[in-house]
């Protein structure tokens, strides 16, 4: 049988986040299953600026960086070229991107919108009956302010706008929406929204029982409920793609274009995708592993509506709205010394870059669905992961 003493892994409660703690586990893993972390214990960074990031500290994974660009931005908060840096080990995504921004840039840019912000915290309120539950929702419209008083007391930046009401049998379910500034705001929503609650027990004179989530946030899940309320900010990227620009770096007529896109329509509604474009996880991800966002927001910020038009003059009209897209210029991994480096390379990190960091990423996911969308159709999707994704010997 095992020794739980011999099994635990080493810990330092006074001082973990230190190179020697890191040796200590990068030992005991040796000892334990016989692998040598040469490359994961290979690392410039100082372990202790990560508290509050990671526990059991034990080294980095190292994934490579390419950077693609320039991607001209016609933003209200992005303005100009950018050089876009993507964190991934699939071969072909950074170049494809690349292609697709080039695209862009030959067009004109891509103007991007942030149109709403709103971050949720879901709370259920419990009651005897349906008509108890009724009736708190009554008590709950009319002392609002209160509720708001108690939710933003705990909070610089955080702004409670809306308290959304769902009814169901003998409870209340509830989306408190909060803008959240240049942070994601899933941990503030939370502190506030706790606080939010407790003044409601307190005030109510039922003290009624709740629950911090009922799960109508959908925190790191996509849901129907935020592509149409939004989660994080709802941007949208447009453009106008130039006919003769695509048929010399595409090899793609609009008109094909066009009738691949109600086809890829049907496809999406019949599968009941959280998206109806090529690939917008790809490129979400890829930034947000270099520029230290939670990368389990792809989950939610991947969702989007593709909408194109056949313009009477045959150029095309290309938009993406992404419905949830989750970022911060501060707090989390943003501040860690590889993730502020990308950030800095995009003019992102600090206050007051959120939302100019949102329209870059929008941005990007139309290079990238224009890309492989116009793979597909000139038959060039699989030639070109033959070329360069596989990692032969």
């Amino acid at each position: 049988m095992s020794n739980p003493d011999r099994d635990r892994i080493p810990r330092d409660p006074a001082a973990d986040h230190t190179r020697e703690m890191a040796s200590k586990r990068g030992e005991f893993l040796r000892e334990k299953t016989g692998a040598t972390l040469t490359h994961v214990q290979g690392y410039t960074i100082d372990p202790g600026l990560l508290p509050g990031n990671i526990e059991n500290f034990t080294g980095v994974a190292q994934v490579p960086v390419g950077i693609a660009g320039p991607l001209r931005v016609n933003g209200e908060h992005a303005k100009g070229d950018f050089y876009v840096p993507m964190a991934t080990t699939e071969g072909t995504l950074v170049a494809s991107y690349s292609r697709g921004m080039r695209v862009l840039a030959e067009s004109g840019g891509v103007t991007v919108t942030v149109v709403k912000r709103s971050m949720q915290r879901a709370p259920v309120f419990l009651f005897r009956t349906a008509r108890e539950a009724r009736d708190f929702g009554e008590w709950l419209t009319q002392n609002q302010d209160g509720v708001r008083a108690a939710a933003e007391s705990t909070t610089r930046s955080g702004r409670l706008v809306e308290i959304e009401q769902y009814p169901l049998a003998n409870m209340l379910y509830l989306r408190f929406n909060y803008t959240t500034g240049d942070a994601a705001g899933q941990n503030m929503t939370g502190k506030a929204t706790h606080a939010a609650c407790e003044w409601i027990r307190e005030a109510h004179p039922a003290q009624p029982k709740y629950m911090l989530s009922g799960s109508m946030d959908t925190d790191k899940k996509h849901s129907a409920i935020n592509t149409l309320r939004t989660r994080g900010r709802r941007v949208v990227a447009e453009a106008v793609l130039k006919k003769d620009v695509l048929a010399r770096l595409m090899r793609v007529d609009t008109r094909t274009l066009f009738s691949a896109r109600q086809v890829s329509n049907a496809g999406a509604l019949m599968s009941g995708s959280a998206s109806n474009g090529p690939h917008a996880a790809n490129g979400i991800a890829a930034v947000f592993i270099a520029c230290g966002q939670d990368v389990a927001n792809v989950a939610e910020s991947h969702a989007g509506i593709t909408y194109a038009q056949l313009l009477e003059n045959g150029d095309y009209y290309w938009s993406v709205t992404l419905t949830s897209l989750i970022v911060a210029s501060y707090g989390g991994g943003t501040g860690l010394p590889t993730q502020r480096e990308c950030l800095e390379v995009l003019g992102c990190y600090g206050a007051g870059k959120a939302d100019k960091l949102a329209e870059i990423i929008a941005a990007t996911v139309l290079a990238g669905d224009i890309s492989l969308g116009c793979a597909v159709l000139s038959d060039e999707w699989v030639t070109a992961h033959e070329q360069l994704g596989r990692n032969r010997p």
